[in-house]
């Protein structure tokens, strides 16, 4: 992570800031989209994840997925997946970079006594519109992962696209949308409030995670500091907020059911609340964790990187303008 001091004018723009976010987005979901279709599959089946069901472990799913459909099914939906990610990506880091440096030259005082809930907060507002503006990508991604390959309905991206605007709406491609903004603001809020506390207030303070060549006055941690931030960020944030992504799942799959069959039992419901009731009610509480494995695996992993591989790109650009 780069820290700057109080005096420290050298930032990367917000241009540069949107650039660095997308290309760290892209590079973190060409690695991790296997784990995302595995975290899908497991959200969207109902029966309990025991020997006999469709998919009961982790590796036993990797098998079964790639016998059957084909290893290149773990990269399914991969081009929305791409679109979503970088498109989120890009409005996420450079929305949260302008409300921090908006806060930093209002207020400078306010800012550092209040740093931890801005963190928090701007996350959060970050998170929200780059939600807004990416969900119809990331429903059309849901699509193409929830569909078995041998019975395929949807020919690629384009076609899920058209193929459920002209069936079943625009609207279809929001589908899910409430939950989806009720898990994504904390849960983005507790990944930059965690990094930056681990960064900028505990790790920044150890030698041993300074990076041996600073820029100026800048005080910049590790590689191995920002990946250990990341992953204990997206530890901490997936647990507290993954019932919502269950149930934002299964919404989004709403209309589409009849060409699931093959995977077993299919939910109907009209609502956030109503599938939480039938989560609930049918398959026990526990059932709002399916999928938590790969989903924390993926968590660790994703943050990790996407800090990272981002706070590298701002690295660069700084010796770049030294």
């Amino acid at each position: 992570m780069v820290y700057y001091t109080q005096n420290s004018e050298r930032k990367v723009t917000i241009a540069q800031s949107a650039i660095a976010g997308g290309i760290a987005s892209s590079v973190t979901r060409a690695i991790a989209q296997p784990l995302d279709v595995l975290k899908i599959r497991f959200q969207l089946q109902l029966e309990p994840i025991q020997n006999g069901s469709k998919y009961s472990s982790l590796l036993q799913a990797i098998s079964s997925i790639a016998r059957e459909e084909g290893v290149s099914t773990l990269w399914s939906g991969h081009i929305p997946a791409q679109l979503l990610s970088i498109s989120f990506g890009v409005v996420q880091f450079s929305t949260y970079e302008r409300l921090t440096q908006t806060f930093q030259r209002s207020d400078p005082q306010f800012y550092i006594n209040n740093q931890n809930y801005l963190n928090f907060s701007n996350g959060a507002v970050a998170a929200t519109c780059a939600t807004i503006l990416s969900y119809p990508f990331d429903t059309i991604r849901t699509r193409l992962v929830a569909e078995q390959k041998i019975n395929k309905v949807y020919k690629g991206f384009s076609d899920t696209l058209l193929t459920m605007v002209r069936h079943e709406g625009a609207s279809s491609l929001f589908k899910g949308i409430v939950p989806t903004i009720a898990q994504i603001a904390p849960y983005a809020g507790i990944q930059f409030c965690m990094y930056k506390l681990f960064t900028e207030s505990i790790f920044n303070r150890l030698s041993f995670f300074q990076r041996r060549k600073a820029i100026g006055s800048v005080i910049e941690t590790t590689i191995i500091a920002n990946v250990i931030a990341g992953s204990i960020a997206g530890l901490v944030s997936k647990t507290c907020v993954y019932p919502f992504d269950v149930v934002k799942k299964r919404l989004q799959i709403q209309g589409f059911q009849q060409h699931r069959k093959a995977f077993g039992r299919q939910m109907y419901c009209s609502g956030s609340l109503q599938c939480i009731m039938l989560t609930i009610n049918e398959e026990g509480v526990l059932a709002l964790y399916k999928g938590y494995g790969p989903s924390l695996v993926k968590a660790i992993v994703v943050t990790a990187l996407h800090f990272t591989v981002y706070d590298e790109i701002k690295h660069f650009i700084l010796q770049m303008h030294k």
